[in-house]
């Protein structure tokens, strides 16, 4: 009785508890970068995103004690805090990198010429000292302190505003786009020509054509990389916007006309015929007919094709890429940041977010018709 058809299998827990294995690994490093890029440098240094929401106790690196002069009865005097929020709790401070918990709150600290310091749980500190302090070195405060949680949009406008941090993020964010919608559209513009000619118009060798688009599929296009930069240099189209989209086309038409032509051609033929006997032209079956109903195909590809050429790299740097940096995409201005601002964690997880937030509106948005394109044809 258990395999009867429509009973449900004992299995489906373990296929439910895969499949939510497998979302939870997708979703955590997204949320974590997501987290990451509204955190401080100093946040992200001391704990981990998931810690995000909870106050931290971390060692803060020096800070040199600053402050007007004032004139008190026994000498001079400078007072001030050593954070710009009330919400930080002191529980040992120091003033040397070799004891940066020497002191506890409100404890004082004897210092050279006599000077004092002390610090209070909320990091106010009071520096007295028997002669003026005007041109002398302050000294500086090792403190271990537990902060609220600090949230900010900082990184996100160093890394879109200001090309000093971001070495021009925001350029390269409308190069991908430049380079990503063309080389989307071109493609399916003439892969959905080709796969209503293979899978409704007789003609000879459609057979071998179909062959050959099959047999595209399985080239590795790392074949084809210097050979065809070679041919767009003879052309005179050499290293530019033109030779990215032409490549990208190339590169992206065998999955998309194996894809579309397997929709049309699970189509229903009365359709085409009856289209035909009132007089329609083959393009007008096309336009009117064939394209609204494989939307779903067109969708499907769509979302493969860009997120492979928003994501690409190798591609980009072999057709696109030039000495001044102009036509720099995001992957490219990434590698970028990783050599130059390597140490940097929240600007490298806010450029990082910043590249997959448009694949992935681009993706829930037509999600829908994924699997409906991708099983295209295979059920009649």
């Amino acid at each position: 009785m258990d395999n009867i058809a429509g009973s449900k299998s004992s299995l489906t827990w373990a296929v439910n508890l895969s499949v939510l294995v497998l979302v939870l690994l997708w979703l955590f490093p997204t949320v974590g970068l997501l987290v990451s890029s509204f955190r401080t440098s100093d946040q992200i240094a001391t704990s981990g995103w998931w810690a995000s929401l909870s106050s931290q106790e971390r060692q803060n690196s020096a800070i040199r004690v600053a402050g007007e002069e004032v004139i008190v009865a026994d000498g001079f005097e400078i007072r001030g805090s050593l954070f710009e929020s009330a919400e930080v709790t002191v529980s040992k401070w120091g003033t040397s990198s070799r004891a940066p918990e020497a002191f506890d709150p409100d404890d004082v600290a004897e210092l050279k010429n006599d000077w004092t310091l002390t610090v209070d749980g909320q990091g106010a500190f009071v520096m007295t000292s028997p002669t003026t302090l005007e041109g002398e070195r302050l000294p500086r405060v090792f403190t271990t302190a537990t902060a609220p949680p600090e949230w900010t949009i900082e990184n996100y406008e160093n890394i879109l505003l200001d090309p000093k941090n971001s070495g021009g993020m925001a350029k390269a964010f409308f190069n991908t786009l430049t380079v990503t919608i063309p080389a989307t559209i071109i493609p399916i513009l003439v892969a959905a020509f080709a796969a209503y000619a293979l899978a409704w118009m007789d003609f000879p060798g459609r057979a071998l054509l179909i062959a050959a688009v099959v047999g595209l599929l399985v080239v590795p296009l790392q074949l084809a990389l210097i050979p065809l930069l070679k041919f767009h240099n003879e052309i005179g189209i050499g290293k530019g916007y033109l030779g990215v989209w032409l490549a990208h086309t190339g590169f992206g038409l065998p999955l998309a006309i194996y894809l579309l032509r397997n929709y049309m051609v699970g189509l229903p033929r009365d359709i085409i015929e009856n289209a035909k006997v009132d007089g329609a032209t083959d393009f007008q079956i096309f336009t009117k007919i064939i394209l609204p109903l494989s939307f779903p195909a067109l969708a499907s590809f769509a979302i493969f094709q860009f997120l492979w050429t928003w994501n690409d790299l190798l591609v980009a740097l072999v057709f696109l890429i030039d000495a001044t940096g102009d036509t720099t995409v995001m992957t490219k201005q990434i590698v970028e940041l990783l050599g130059s601002k390597g140490g940097n964690w929240e600007i490298l997880a806010t450029a990082a977010f910043i590249s997959i937030a448009v694949p992935l509106c681009v993706f829930f948005l037509m999600q829908k018709y994924l699997v409906r394109g991708l099983l295209a044809g295979s059920v009649k």
